[in-house]
Order: C-alpha cells, then structure tokens, then sequence
C-alpha cells in the first residue's frame, strides 16, 4: 500500500516543534504618555533670517529662544527591543526679540532601551515647510524622563538648527 505524498510531509511538519512554538501573534504593545514643556534655542541660517525680514516684515538675530510643549506618545513591548514614537511638538520662538514664531512638527521615530532617540517628519513655521531631523537622548530620575534632542531642520530658505530640553513623568 503506498502513502499520499502529502502524509510524509505533513509528518515532517507536525515532528518539528519549533514550528508550533511560536506564537501565532505578538503581545500587544503598552503605550505611555509623555508629554511634557520643551525648551531650547534655535540658530537661523540667513537665509531664514532674510526670507522672514523680507515676506513676513519680522527682523530677527541669529538665535532665538524656544518654549513649547511635546505631545508624545511611546509605543513598545515589555520584553525587550526599541520603542516606537509619535509625538507633536508645538513650540514659539523668538520671545526674548519680541516676536512669537509659531512652530509645529509631527514626528515619528524609535528609542532604544537606553533611551537614544531618532525621529523625523513634517515641520510647519512661517519660514515655511520643511522636513525636520531629531536625534538625542533621554535620562531617566525616577518617574521623571528628562530628554535632550538636536534637530537639524533643512528648508529652501536655509537650515534651522535646534537644541530643546524639557521634561516629562512617566504615568
């Protein structure tokens, strides 16, 4: 009597257990709050500087200060490996010379167990549209995390390069 071809293969795949050790689906991610105040400095380029004065009629230095707040929401396993990240980040600039500046980006990137960060996406002021890039780190106190990030915003005008510290708690 001579078996299907099936039966001999299906016998091979019911014999190796690692096939039917693995989860059909991974465990569902935590997500965490972190918002939190954001402040910081940003240097324009003069191009910036030169695109404001002449299509917006507002005269700048160099640096301008930054206060704001990030909305941030990190997404990640309790097992191991980097977190996900979305966050909005709404800042004024330029108080110190006078002048509100609004700023907004959306954001997305990863952080690793401990805590370097990589995010990029769409940024919005009244120089105009442009693609920002952030990187840094964050420190963690206790239910505290304290991030500082570098953000090298490139657009038509020029770049925008940005320090911002902050904090946030972790809920």
């Amino acid at each position: 009597m001579r078996l299907p071809a099936c039966i001999p293969m299906l016998l091979v795949l019911l014999a190796s257990s690692p096939a039917f050790s693995q989860p059909l689906a991974p465990p569902p991610a935590d997500v965490m709050e972190l918002a939190g105040p954001r402040f910081g400095a940003t240097v324009l380029s003069n191009g910036v500087i030169d695109k404001l004065r002449l299509e917006k009629g507002i005269e700048l230095r160099p640096m301008i200060t930054q206060f704001g707040w990030q909305f941030e929401k990190q997404f990640y396993s309790p097992r191991q490996g980097p977190a996900a990240l979305s966050e909005w980040v709404v800042l004024l600039g330029g108080l110190e010379q006078g002048v509100a500046l609004p700023s907004i980006s959306w954001l997305a990137g990863l952080r690793t167990n401990t805590g370097a960060e990589f995010a990029i996406g769409p940024n919005v002021t009244p120089a105009g549209v442009a693609l920002a890039i952030a990187a840094g780190t964050t420190f963690r106190w206790g239910v505290m995390n304290v991030p500082v990030n570098f953000a090298v915003v490139p657009s038509k005008a020029g770049v925008r390069v940005s320090v911002l510290s902050g904090f946030s708690l972790r809920r």
